[in-house]
């Protein structure tokens, strides 16, 4: 199984990406945590320049595809093959919504890329955090120094937003929308109604 997990800056995906993996776990699954962009060597070395130095748009898009390239040969199908669960921080949604939502570049354009990097690999779940850019940029303020797309102003943030939700009413079976304002409590609760159904 496939799972990804998505959704704007500060809207508190990674705080459950530990409880995920137990809870799979718990329940005797194998499971691969990893992250986009990232997850190989080649992969961090690219996330380093797409989330710190200055680029064109199309230039950020191809990095991230050649660094998912990279991320599906090396770590998502062998595990998928190995009969593990596998759980990415970000996949091909986010550069639907960072790339086309909140830079502004063709849809077409990306879906080219992605039938090219992956055509035969989709996720079998994804996990949408969804929450207002205002609320998300108060939960960063001073968590960390930002990085290229942390440091957006808000109105990048709500393109990147509205972005995702398209997706969702694209691929409602895949995508569930999680609200991220609610307490973490209740976003587990919910996060395990939906993997009761599917796991």
């Amino acid at each position: 199984m496939f799972i990804t997990l998505e959704g704007v800056d500060g809207a508190g995906k990674s705080s459950h990406l530990d409880w995920l993996e137990d809870w799979f776990k718990a329940r005797g699954r194998e499971v691969r945590m990893t992250r986009e962009p990232g997850g190989t060597p080649i992969g961090e070395q690219l996330r380093e320049l797409v989330l710190h130095q200055a680029m064109h748009p199309e230039t950020e898009a191809l990095i991230m595809f050649a660094a998912r390239r990279e991320h599906v040969e090396q770590v998502i199908r062998p595990a998928l093959d190995a009969g593990a669960v596998v759980i990415s921080d970000r996949f091909t949604d986010a550069s639907f919504a960072y790339q086309c939502g909140g830079r502004g570049l063709p849809e077409a354009r990306l879906a080219v890329l992605e039938a090219w990097v992956h055509a035969d690999l989709q996720p079998d779940l994804t996990l949408l955090f969804d929450l207002p850019p205002e609320i998300a940029a108060q939960r960063l303020a001073n968590a960390r120094a930002p990085d290229r797309f942390e440091r957006e102003q808000v109105d990048f943030h709500a393109r990147v937003r509205a972005a995702y939700l398209r997706r969702a009413t694209q691929f409602p079976r895949r995508i569930q929308v999680i609200d991220g304002s609610r307490e973490i409590a209740d976003v587990r609760r919910q996060l395990a109604d939906i993997l009761e159904q599917v796991a």
